[in-house]
């Protein structure tokens, strides 16, 4: 179809933010960080190359997610310890921070109960910003590698993919049949994921992750959590997404408790104010 006249006249309008975020309140980084200083570390698990894992992260600990062996990205799902049907809602946290988290910005829960479930706190990847592509890391717009699409687009039956490691890990840490397990996994942040849009086209693309061995992302706990984490099949995304040809590398999630005294004036956030009336 032909462009109307004043088609650039359209185009050339400014953007406006969907959320401007002037009045959200907002954390005390300095005092998460101090409280990091000297915190102890009460527990680890390393998560098998292709596989997934769970861990308990309590309330004001914080949770450090690290590349041990080689690049690699991981795929992660946050729940309420104690209520699995509040969990980690990446579009809202999109809409809030944008297409990519970093130190300070912080990850929302699930309606109705939307408030702050963790704090990102340490990010050593944050200083490669958004590249010449469009791309960065950490993003909160991909979904997960998953065995449906797979099916859609190659006819194919992958178990390893991100979605259905979640599936069994989340099964495994609350004793649920994997079709209730299934249910809540739901879409991730990508971390250390270095990803973007397509400038002509609108496609989300990946790229090799910048990660490097040692590399780590931290998380300060706002409520109890379960973290439950997919070392991804497609190792760094520089090729396979979703394959058992990709070069793979284990990660390590650690948990650190702070010491008694340090996080004087922190109080857990309560579930979101709204009367749930819904006009009615």
């Amino acid at each position: 179809m032909q462009a109307p006249d004043d088609a650039e006249a359209r185009r050339a309008i400014l953007p406006v933010i969907c959320y401007p975020t002037d009045t959200l309140p907002r954390p005390d980084l300095g005092l998460y960080q101090a409280a990091r200083t000297d915190a102890v570390k009460t527990c680890e698990v390393v998560i098998p190359a292709r596989e997934a894992a769970s861990i308990e992260v309590p309330a004001g600990h914080l949770l450090r997610i690290t590349s041990i062996e080689g690049p690699q990205v991981g795929d992660l799902n946050l729940f309420a310890s104690a209520n699995l049907d509040e969990r980690f809602y990446s579009g809202k946290t999109r809409a809030l921070n944008g297409t990519h988290v970093t130190t300070g910005d912080q990850l929302w829960s699930s309606f109705p109960y939307m408030r702050p479930m963790a704090t990102i706190v340490e990010d050593t990847l944050n200083w490669y910003g958004i590249d010449a592509f469009g791309g960065s890391v950490h993003d909160v717009i991909g979904t997960r590698c998953d065995p449906y699409t797979g099916q859609v687009l190659r006819g194919t039956h992958y178990h390893h993919c991100c979605h259905s490691n979640l599936t069994r890990a989340l099964s495994d840490a609350r004793g649920l049949p994997l079709q209730e397990a299934e249910a809540r996994v739901h879409d991730v942040l990508n971390v250390f994921m270095c990803t973007g849009f397509t400038r002509d086209t609108g496609q989300y693309f990946m790229k090799a992750s910048p990660v490097r061995p040692g590399d780590y992302l931290e998380l300060f706990a706002e409520i109890d959590l379960l973290a439950v984490m997919s070392a991804c099949p497609g190792g760094d995304c520089s090729s396979e997404h979703t394959s058992d040809v990709a070069k793979c590398y284990p990660m390590l999630m650690e948990v650190f408790q702070p010491r008694p005294g340090k996080l004087t004036g922190w109080s857990e956030p309560p579930v979101n104010a709204y009367d749930r009336s819904h006009g009615r």
